[in-house]
């Protein structure tokens, strides 16, 4: 059974939201930055995120903002595995309510989940393209064209969300801004 991102390959045949090729990014530079925009099902880019942020120092700053009732806190120098251990616990309910930004950063690197499901990626350095792409993502010139925005849309209440974040919030002992 040849198992890629943890699904088996007869699933990914069923299943098109889990096939490599529905998986893709953009890559652009601005200046000394190099930005990288990913697409893939919502709880896939959850679990990316997590994944990916084993590559970042020890040490990063957090930012987590909701746009249901206009929240943000940010915690600085926190231990990396507790953000993961945290991003963890967040990837189910994120995943399907969204509208929330949560960004991890360093002096070189940040990864952030929009708040319409998008992973963003920014960096000092290109090694996240390789990073992606051995992760089976394909690179694209431009993204498709987008049929609407997440963004302006109205959010339903989510009480299992905002207590995933409160609980967030006090593991990581944020601050609120």
């Amino acid at each position: 059974m040849n198992m890629e991102h943890g699904v088996s390959e007869e699933l990914q045949l069923r299943v098109p939201r889990f096939r490599p090729s529905n998986d893709w990014f953009v890559a652009r530079r601005s200046g000394a930055i190099h930005e990288m925009f990913v697409w893939a099902h919502a709880e896939r880019l959850m679990h990316l995120m997590y994944e990916l942020s084993e590559h970042l120092d020890p040490e990063v700053d957090l930012s987590i903002e909701s746009r249901r009732d206009g929240r943000v806190w940010h915690g600085s120098v926190l231990p990396l595995n507790e953000v993961r251990s945290t991003i963890e616990m967040l990837v189910q309910s994120l995943s399907q309510f969204g509208g929330v930004e949560l960004s991890v950063y360093t002096p070189d690197d940040q990864l952030t989940i929009t708040s319409s499901l998008g992973l963003v990626i920014y960096a000092r350095s290109d090694r996240w393209v390789y990073l992606l792409e051995a992760m089976g993502f394909a690179e694209r010139a431009n993204p498709p064209q987008q049929a609407w925005n997440a963004d302006g849309a109205p959010l339903d209440d989510a009480p299992e969300l905002k207590r995933d974040l409160e609980l967030a919030v006090r593991q990581l002992k944020l601050t609120a801004v």
